[in-house]
């Protein structure tokens, strides 16, 4: 027997495997944000959509989100053994091999492109289909390891997900689809620099170039400030555009004051401060921010869809 041979067998004997080890490749937390906007892109989009079809659209997007996260786990196995963060994850633990990995990912991708464009339309499927290159291949693969803008361009597959449920009703993309597309792209850098401030020693020891790493943690604060003002605005931007009420404007911005409030804090912050409480509390309170603008939208259209007076 060869060795190559060898190191199969040796690599299947030691997958050690369950149910729940499969379900931590999927990223679960991250498919329950992924199903939640998607639910409020396929809520928003005009013209409806069949239940069923409603459904296997979201199961699909969910899916297919869970294979990014599978295949996300499978490239960065050499970081997340090193990561504290990350360590206990199912490769670098050795419950799941890589290979198992890579296989379970790209099954899962596609079926879920392929039921998408099948049971759906073709546009939804090319949307996830994409959706999913972007996040293995140019963001995993290639701008993770390369430069500290990957969060800032990466996180565009994140938020694809309202955008390819907005296609399974529509056939097509819109400016409002393209509005919530924009209020998860510019809400991702302040959210994750965040998490990357009280992180960033865990980061360096991995070699992943996050802007604390590469550029200093003043440089990160001042960052986290400018997307944050940048983002208060879009978040506004459904009543603005009419297809949210003002109610929703109104309560859309005074979370985005907040949101600002709390990322003057972050720059305010001095490099000696270890605790970094002020990241810390931005960074759940942008997770708190990021649902209450899909939630109050989502209510909303269902509370119109029901007939109800706002």
């Amino acid at each position: 027997m060869s060795d190559v041979q060898l190191d199969r067998v040796d690599e299947a004997a030691l997958s050690l495997a369950g149910p729940g080890d499969y379900i931590a490749l999927l990223k679960p937390r991250v498919m329950s944000l992924v199903v939640f906007t998607a639910l409020t892109g396929l809520v928003l989009a005009p013209g409806g959509i069949h239940p069923v079809i409603g459904l296997a659209a979201l199961i699909c997007i969910a899916v297919g989100a869970g294979a990014s996260g599978a295949l996300n786990m499978w490239y960065d196995a050499d970081i997340d053994r090193v990561m504290r963060r990350t360590s206990g994850r199912p490769i670098p633990a050795g419950r799941v091999t890589e290979g198992e990995a890579l296989a379970f990912g790209l099954t899962l991708a596609a079926f879920s492109v392929g039921v998408l464009s099948v049971l759906v339309n073709p546009v939804a499927g090319g949307l996830l289909a994409f959706t999913i290159f972007f996040y293995v291949v140019i963001y995993t693969m290639w701008l993770k390891r390369w430069t500290p803008q990957n969060i800032v361009i990466g996180g565009a597959a994140g938020a694809f997900p309202p955008v390819v449920a907005w296609a399974s009703v529509t056939g097509g993309v819109s400016l409002e689809s393209i509005v919530l597309f924009l209020i998860i792209f510019m809400w991702t850098p302040p959210h994750f620099w965040a998490l990357a401030l009280f992180k960033s020693d865990d980061y360096a020891r991995a070699g992943v170039p996050m802007l604390p790493v590469v550029s200093g943690l003043a440089e990160t604060r001042r960052q986290i400030l400018i997307y944050s003002v940048l983002l208060a605005p879009i978040g506004v931007l459904p009543a603005v555009l009419g297809f949210a009420s003002l109610a929703y404007g109104v309560a859309a911005g005074m979370l985005g004051l907040v949101f600002v409030g709390m990322a003057v804090r972050v720059f305010r912050m001095s490099d000696a401060d270890t605790a970094m409480v002020p990241a810390k509390r931005l960074f759940a309170f942008s997770i708190f921010y990021l649902f209450m603008l899909f939630a109050m939208l989502l209510v909303e259209r269902l509370a119109m869809l029901a007939g109800l007076a706002w």
